[in-house]
């Protein structure tokens, strides 16, 4: 991935197909060696493509996969409405969680 981020940002550079120098610049500046084996895969493997049809490719191969923990959107909108009141009421109770935690401890943060 890193690899790939670095070609990427190269890319927003102004190189149109960035070189393993350009690459292992970019790692360096950061403290990571690079790979020779993995980084020349990701050049062969981008070389010759348009980057932003690569990420607008890449965004309807993410788009049909399903989130975790979201179901089907509510079909009317009262449960909707609903839901808003619910996280209310546990913020609220999640603040009195952390004051009584704060008198547990005996002392304050700034005491």
């Amino acid at each position: 991935m890193r690899y790939v981020a670095a070609y990427l940002l190269a890319v927003l550079g102004g190189k149109e197909s960035p070189s393993a120098a350009d690459i292992e610049k970019i790692l360096s500046s950061v403290g990571i060696e690079s790979d020779g084996e993995k980084l020349k895969k990701v050049i062969s493997e981008l070389k010759g493509k348009n980057v932003e049809d690569l990420i607008a490719q890449g965004r309807e191969k993410l788009s049909s996969m399903p989130a975790g923990g979201v179901a089907a959107a509510p079909a009317a909108g009262a449960p909707a409405a609903a839901a808003p009141e619910k996280k209310e009421e546990k913020k609220e109770e999640k603040k009195e969680e952390s004051d009584e935690s704060d008198d547990d401890m005996g002392f304050g943060l700034f005491d």
